[in-house]
């Protein structure tokens, strides 16, 4: 890359894709007056070096509505020292809540609820003590049977890995449950993870959580803790996403990323993931697919 521009547009697609080819890379460099692409990963990822910030609807042209993600940043600073991410449909791929929920037979009206606290129509902390409530009574085994059936998003592994690799703190600060962060943290590598807690009597939930919640205040609280930690600012964290109770902390970091985000956090955040996976998170800070680290 040219050491002398000092914004950088990074293309994304799908691993699987075949839209981002040297013909829509050359056509996206012109669009954008930009300087020579950097290939991150062949056919998935690169960089292209600007001098200014692109048009929008130039960039928009260029991309002619191909599933690419475009992200323009500057140049210097690229590679955080702090990653704090959220769990349910941005590290795992369900929501482990509605999940558990479907053993009390309630999986759909559960679901239903969360959609509207995860999209800001309703306060965070009362939907989940609601939530919550209803599953009073359901056996503790459907907790095990429930994390049986948690899946990884594609990416997860490398994001966490690779940025750990380079020396970062890695969170996973979820307004779900510790029985869950707990087991994920340890899977995947982070460095913490914070979440709420599920009461129980020792058989089966007691239908309360413990308080405080954690809701988007506390995970705003933990990114400013975690950077202090580091004796760094908040312009050196990644933060990643997809719920109304994010929007504090995406807002707040240095770079906060919408990851296939909810309405209302597609529209406020200022970086959006929407075709890619996980690796974008990596691209989007200058690593090349051959640094990644293989957990």
């Amino acid at each position: 890359m040219n050491d002398a521009a000092p914004l950088v547009l990074t293309l994304v697609a799908q691993r699987d894709a075949t839209v981002l080819d040297t013909a829509r890379i050359a056509r996206v460099r012109a669009a954008v007056a930009g300087g020579m692409p950097d290939l991150l990963s062949p056919g998935e990822a690169a960089d292209i070096p600007l001098a200014r910030a692109p048009e929008p609807a130039a960039l928009a042209a260029a991309l002619d509505d191909a599933a690419i993600d475009a992200f323009v940043l500057p140049a210097a600073g690229r590679r955080k020292q702090v990653l704090i991410a959220d769990m349910d449909s941005t590290i795992v791929t369900g929501e482990t809540l509605d999940e558990l929920a479907a053993f009390a037979g309630l999986g759909e009206q559960i679901a239903a609820i969360t959609k509207r606290s995860m999209n800001g129509e309703l306060d965070f902390s009362e939907a989940l003590r609601a939530r919550v409530a209803m599953l009073k009574g359901l056996d503790l085994a459907a907790l095990e049977r429930t994390w049986e059936g948690v899946r990884f998003m594609p990416g997860a592994r490398e994001l966490v890995a690779t940025m750990r690799a380079h020396g970062a703190t890695t969170a996973l600060v979820s307004g779900g449950f510790t029985f869950f962060t707990g087991r994920v943290a340890q899977a995947l590598g982070f460095s913490v993870h914070r979440a709420n807690i599920l009461l129980d009597d020792g058989r089966a939930l007691t239908g309360a959580v413990a308080e405080p919640i954690l809701d988007r205040d506390a995970k705003l609280a933990a990114l400013r803790e975690l950077a202090a930690a580091r004796g760094i600012g908040l312009e050196a964290t990644l933060a990643v996403g997809d719920g109304a109770n994010d929007l504090a902390m995406l807002g707040a970091a240095g770079l906060g990323i919408a990851y296939h985000a909810k309405p209302i956090v597609a529209s406020s955040a200022r970086w959006r993931v929407e075709h890619g996976d996980l690796r974008a998170l990596l691209f989007v800070q200058g690593y090349r697919a051959a640094e990644f680290a293989v957990p």
